[in-house]
């Protein structure tokens, strides 16, 4: 399919965007979308690993719990994604189409069952090291706002996730296949912004204001939770 080009005409006039949102043409495709959620992924261990010492934890505490934590989230987001959407999920007879579950490579994850699922195996890993839960959530908040910052503008490449049609200042133009622009929020920048505000916010506040463990997850979740009821109300798609 034709892709077609993206425009920002009240932030950069005449400026027009067509990326292919398949990087590389190999097997079932390697996506920008999945490449810049692994840039997000790399920087969130990077800020973690950076600041794990502050928070009363080692690099090795972060890494081995990203061994569990990393594929247990992405089962966690499919499994989310499926269950609410399990009518595409299944045959006429109401059984489960297996094949059709595990390919994840067809789309279709939900962040907040990453979040769910990752927080719990946080919870387990902590409880039988012996480390602080509190603290290990403060130190995931920070990269879960920084990673989500990045990873957002994997909707960007693809074209989705955008908000209901608007003339603003910020508005994002899409093209149809007959030619026809429309105009749309584009709620992946903002909640890409909204996240990188947030971890700039929570990241100084820590440094001389965190009071106990488990405060920064906290502030985390009202923060992110805010934003995404904002935004989700722009949104088309669920």
């Amino acid at each position: 399919m034709r892709q077609m080009p993206i425009s920002f005409p009240g932030l950069f006039p005449g400026l027009e965007i067509n990326i292919d949102p398949v990087a590389l043409h190999i097997g079932h495709g390697i996506y920008w979308y999945g490449i810049i959620i692994a840039c997000g992924f790399i920087l969130a261990v990077i800020v973690c690993s950076a600041r794990a010492k502050r928070y009363g934890l080692t690099q090795d505490n972060v890494f081995d719990m990203l061994l569990f934590a990393t594929p247990i989230g992405i089962i966690g987001a499919r499994a989310y994604y499926v269950i609410f959407y399990y009518s595409l999920y299944r045959t006429a007879s109401g059984a489960p189409k297996w094949g059709a579950i595990v390919s994840i490579w067809d789309g279709g994850l939900a962040i907040y069952g990453g979040i769910i699922a990752a927080a719990l195996t946080v919870l387990v890993f902590c409880r039988a090291k012996k480390i602080k839960v509190g603290a290990m959530l403060d130190l995931g908040a920070l990269g879960l706002l920084i990673g989500q910052a990045v990873g957002r503008w994997g909707n960007f490449i693809n074209r989705e996730a955008h908000g209901t049609e608007t003339n603003s200042f910020l508005k994002m133009g899409l093209a149809d296949e007959s030619g026809v622009v429309r105009y749309y929020h584009p709620t992946f920048l903002y909640e890409s912004v909204w996240n990188l505000v947030g971890f700039l916010l929570l990241h100084f506040y820590s440094k001389k204001h965190r009071h106990y463990d488990g405060e920064i997850f906290t502030m985390y979740v009202a923060w992110y939770g805010l934003g995404r009821f904002w935004i989700e109300g722009l949104r088309t798609d669920s």
